[in-house]
């Protein structure tokens, strides 16, 4: 059985809103992205450099752009991808923030490890 939700109190639209700072965006994003990345770097003996992350907010939405280092060789495209969405994902259901656009930049490919 679910749960009922409360309905929002009158007036609750008029007492103010809610603004995320950038740096909430930017740890969020990064947190993603190592999260996608660990499987990746994994039983390797050399890793790349944390994502760096930085967000511009156009409006209502945000724009994130993640700089990573990726293991080579490995499914660059996929590592990509899964970088990309997981970190649109994460931002938008811990903020509730429409996400415009993720921009994954590979910065270096790490050569070494376990391949």
């Amino acid at each position: 059985m679910g749960a009922s939700v409360p309905a929002p109190a009158p007036g609750a639209a008029r007492r103010g809103r809610l603004r995320v700072a950038d740096r909430v965006y930017e740890r969020i994003a990064g947190q993603a992205a190592r999260e996608v990345l660990a499987q990746a770097w994994a039983g390797r003996s050399v890793k790349g450099a944390p994502p760096r992350v930085s967000v511009a907010r156009p409006g209502s939405t945000v724009t994130v752009r993640v700089a990573v280092e990726l293991p080579f060789p490995g499914d660059l495209a996929g590592l990509a991808r899964g970088v990309r969405d997981r970190v649109a994902a994460q931002v938008v259901g811990l903020t509730g923030t429409r996400v415009s656009e993720v921009v994954v930049v590979v910065e270096k490919l790490v050569a070494g490890g376990a391949w």
